[in-house]
C-alpha cells in the first residue's frame, strides 16, 4: 500500500566554502531542513565520519636488538617508547584492492635523523608525511625496524592488536585508522518564505591528508544510507539470513552473468528506463529482487511500466520478487559507487562547489506531497 507523507522541506544542494577550503579542511552548508533535522543529519554524519571510514596504520613494531618497549638502543637518542610514539604518527594511504597486512621496514646506518621518508617503498601504501621523524642516530650505528601495516576502521588498542602467537620482540601498538581528525557541526536558523524557523546545517571537516574532506563526506553519507536501506526497503516477508556461499558452478556462472547484466540491455521504453535510472536500479538482478509493491512506490512508475518490466523479465526466465545468493551479484549492485559519487562536487558554480544533496536520499522513500 502506497503511503503519502506530508511535505518536508528538503535541502536541494550542498555548498562547500571555497574561500576557506584546503586539502585537509572544508566547510559544507546544506539548507533548508525542517526544524530538528539539522541535528539529526549533522550528528549522524559526525559520528560516521569519526568512526567508520577506512584507513591504514601500523599495528606492531619489531626493532633489531630490542625485546620490549622499555628498552634503549645504543647510538639512538630516543628510547623505544618515543620511537613507537613517532611511528604512530606516520600516515599511510592505501592504494591496493587487497587488504592483507603488509610488512614494511626502515634501515639506517649513518648519523642523523631517520624519517618516514626512509621507509622502503611499497606499491600498496603511500606515505603522506615523509618528514615525520622516527628517531635520531648520534653516532654511526645500524638501526633496523620492521613493522606491520593493516587496513581498518576507527581505532584499535594495542591489546586488540596483540595476538596469542606474537613472538618476543614484536611490540603491538595502538592504531589510529580514521583519516578524519575532527568534525564540528552547527545548526542555524534559515528562512523559507516568511518562516525563519528552518534549519541550516554547517559541517566542518578536518582530515590528516589521507583523504579529502569532500571524499570523506561522500563516503560517510554512503555508509549511513547503506545502513538505512534495510529500513527503507522493509518487507516482513523478505527478512532472511544470508545463506552460506555456494561453490561456483557453470550454472551459477551463467546466472551471475544474467543477473549483473545492465537494465539498459533489455530494451525498455524510455519512461520505464528513466524510472529505473532515478531509482538507482542498474542491473537485472537488482530489478528481479524488487517486489511489485516496491516498484509501484517509485515516482512516475505505473502499471503500464510494471507490465512491461514483468514481460521483459519473463523473457529472461526471471520475475519480480526473486531472492538470490549475495555472491551471485557484483559488489557494486545495489550499493553506492564512491568513484561515481566523486563527480558530485564540481565547479559549476563560480563561487562554490555544489552537490546535488537529493542524490544522497534513496528514491525508494514514499512519495511526498508537493505544494499546489
Amino acid at each position: 500500500m502506497s503511503v503519502r507523507l506530508a511535505r518536508f522541506e528538503m535541502p536541494n544542494r550542498l555548498v562547500r566554502n571555497e574561500a576557506t577550503a584546503t586539502d585537509t579542511y572544508a566547510q559544507f552548508v546544506a539548507e533548508p531542513f525542517d526544524k530538528g533535522y539539522g541535528h539529526t543529519i549533522g550528528n549522524s554524519l559526525r559520528r560516521v565520519l569519526l568512526s567508520s571510514l577506512e584507513g591504514a596504520a601500523i599495528t606492531s613494531v619489531k626493532i633489531r636488538g630490542v625485546e620490549h618497549e622499555f628498552s634503549t638502543i645504543p647510538g639512538v637518542v630516543e628510547d623505544v617508547v618515543q620511537i613507537v610514539l613517532n611511528l604512530k604518527k606516520v600516515r599511510f594511504k592505501h592504494h591496493s584492492e587487497t587488504k592483507e597486512p603488509r610488512l614494511l621496514s626502515v634501515t639506517a646506518d649513518k648519523e642523523g635523523v631517520v624519517t618516514a621518508g626512509d621507509i622502503k617503498d611499497d606499491n600498496h601504501y603511500e606515505i603522506i608525511n615523509k618528514d615525520q621523524v622516527i628517531c635520531t642516530l648520534d653516532r654511526k650505528t645500524k638501526f633496523e625496524c620492521e613493522f606491520e601495516v593493516r587496513v581498518g576502521r576507527g581505532f584499535s588498542s594495542w591489546e586488540e592488536n596483540k595476538r596469542p602467537d606474537t613472538p618476543i620482540g614484536v611490540i603491538p601498538i595502538d592504531s589510529i585508522y580514521s583519516p578524519v581528525t575532527r568534525v564540528k557541526y552547527a545548526v542555524e536558523n534559515t528562512r523559507v518564505g516568511q518562516n525563519t524557523d528552518y534549519d541550516k546545517l554547517v559541517l566542518d571537516i578536518w582530515t590528516d591528508g589521507r583523504i579529502s574532506p569532500s571524499d570523506a563526506l561522500l563516503q560517510s553519507a554512503a555508509i549511513l544510507r547503506h545502513h538505512l536501506d534495510v529500513f527503507v526497503n522493509y518487507d516482513d516477508k523478505a527478512i532472511e539470513f544470508e545463506a552460506a556461499p555456494e561453490a561456483q558452478t557453470e550454472e551459477n556462472s551463467e546466472l551471475r552473468k544474467l543477473l549483473n547484466m545492465s537494465v539498459n540491455e533489455i530494451e525498455l521504453s524510455v519512461r520505464a528506463a528513466n524510472c529505473l535510472n532515478n531509482a538507482n536500479i542498474t542491473s537485472v538482478g537488482q530489478l528481479a529482487m524488487k517486489s511489485e509493491a516496491e516498484m509501484l512506490r517509485y515516482r512516475n512508475f505505473g502499471k503500464k511500466s510494471l507490465t512491461e518490466i514483468k514481460e521483459k523479465l519473463s523473457e529472461l526466465g526471471l520475475s519480480l520478487g526473486m531472492k538470490f545468493d549475495a555472491s551471485l551479484l557484483e559488489p557494486s549492485a545495489g550499493g553506492v559507487s564512491l568513484l561515481a559519487r566523486s563527480s558530485m562536487i564540481t565547479d559549476e558554480d563560480e563561487d562554490a562547489d555544489v552537490v546535488d544533496f537529493t542524490n544522497l536520499v534513496d528514491s525508494n522513500l514514499p512519495d511526498v506531497e508537493d505544494d499546489e
